[in-house]
């Protein structure tokens, strides 16, 4: 037994058996050993605390999640397992989406002539319901939006149960067409493998004859002649805008149109590509064929600012704001 001079005289240093280090009796210090255990406990609930705060962080405190997918993913690699995504498509690059009979998205389509132009179409959807806000996102069970196709050719993108087709979008004769559901990644909804789809004919009258056109009797000799538009305004129309869109860009260049909530716009576009116009809160779109005019008229009925933008180039034309 040896003494150690650090402690008082007489006393004992026992020795830890683990370490061979020393305990202190009289200052009830423990070996350094000791000190190891502690701090590596200390060390991992820190970098616990540490990683729990960065998760928060990235999903945001008491934000709502996002069913978009991530930049540099497809639509498809981002769907999730609703259904069984096919190898086939609906004709034009959209995958079809497999789900049972049972409980699957249903349409029927039905076409009236309008009053005025053309025809009001209205869809009845059953296990469905149309999820603007989200396209784009991950197939979510029976939400979406539909597509119009007249004899297999895309009119436009619905977004609700009401759509007006102008009697200008289809031509003299005999058509098809079609309604069909997709999913908010674009694949399309199918059943048994073939697309969740409605159709009804129609028929184009002449140019300016279409279904829904007034036809005016000549007027009595005594009548005053009618009063005629301001240059540039659309019939029933209590405000027009024209658009011209060559090249990538837009003229003149995207502003702000002031309306009155009630008024009647109507949008005139004319684009040298192939493309759909789309008018933001009020799920209004418009196929716009490449080299001619085509117009777009609607009562502004909610206030507020909407954004009139082009799906295939991405184009602002310009902002419709309603007071």
């Amino acid at each position: 037994m040896t003494h150690d001079p650090a402690h008082p005289s007489g006393s004992v240093a026992p020795t830890d058996s683990a370490g061979g280090r020393t305990w202190c009796d009289a200052c009830s210090t423990p070996p350094r050993a000791a000190h190891g255990p502690r701090r590596t406990l200390r060390s991992a609930a820190l970098v616990a605390v540490l990683l729990l705060l960065a998760g928060g962080a990235a999903t945001g405190c008491g934000g709502r999640a996002t069913t978009h997918h991530k930049p540099g993913t497809s639509h498809e690699q981002a769907s999730g397992s609703v259904g069984t995504l096919l190898e086939t498509d609906d004709g034009a690059g959209h995958r079809l989406r497999e789900v049972p009979a049972e409980g699957a998205p249903e349409v029927r389509v039905s076409a009236r002539p309008d009053t005025e132009d053309g025809w009001n179409l209205q869809l009845t959807v059953r296990n469905f319901r149309f999820t603007p806000d989200s396209t784009g996102g991950a197939a979510l069970p029976g939400a979406g939006h539909a597509h119009l196709e007249l004899d297999g050719r895309k009119l436009a993108r619905l977004y609700g149960p009401w759509f007006h087709l102008p009697a200008a979008q289809v031509p003299e004769g005999a058509h098809t067409l079609t309604v069909r559901l997709y999913a908010d990644d674009h694949t399309a909804w199918a059943v048994a493998g073939k697309p969740v789809e409605a159709a009804v004919p129609l028929t184009g009258g002449p140019p300016g004859q279409g279904a829904g056109a007034h036809t005016h009797a000549p007027a009595p000799a005594a009548s005053s002649p009618p009063a005629s538009s301001p240059p540039g305004e659309s019939p029933q129309a209590d405000r027009t805008v024209t658009i011209a869109i060559r090249g990538g860009k837009v003229t003149p260049a995207p502003g702000r149109t002031e309306l009155r909530r009630g008024d009647r716009v109507a949008l005139r576009v004319t684009s040298d590509r192939a493309d759909t116009l789309h008018v933001h809160g009020y799920d209004k779109e418009l196929a716009l064929p490449a080299g001619q005019e085509a117009t777009l008229t609607l009562t502004a009925d909610r206030t507020g600012l909407f954004e009139v933008e082009t799906h295939e180039s991405g184009l602002v034309l310009t902002q419709l704001l309603v007071r």
